[in-house]
């Protein structure tokens, strides 16, 4: 990774440029350090957790561990979202298998 001198933001390769998208500068590339830079694919849809009103949770992994306050059933379908920072516990989001209820529950 490449640093902006500016604003200290990453910099991204613009054909034969560095560009921070932060600011605007940039520089040229260095092809002797640009041979150490490994790209990576773009994020898919399939990796993105959806925790939102609407979202599918039918065939997400299912939890028994669990009890619907509306309804008192005992097995729910849940997705995990890092919330807050890296060194705080992941949050669990959950939707009842029978009556639809969501709820989420902080570790």
């Amino acid at each position: 990774m490449q640093f902006c001198d500016d604003c200290g933001s990453m910099m991204r390769t613009a054909g034969d440029e560095m560009a921070c998208t932060s600011c605007g500068y940039t520089e040229p590339k260095d092809e002797q350090l640009a041979e150490r830079f490994v790209s990576t694919a773009e994020q898919t849809t399939d990796d993105v957790i959806e925790s939102t009103e609407d979202a599918n949770f039918e065939g997400k992994p299912t939890a028994d561990d669990v009890t619907c306050e509306a309804c008192g059933h005992g097995e729910a379908w849940y997705t995990i979202k890092q919330t807050g920072s890296a060194d705080e516990p992941p949050t669990r989001f959950f939707k009842c298998t029978e009556c639809g209820n969501r709820w989420r529950e902080y570790n």
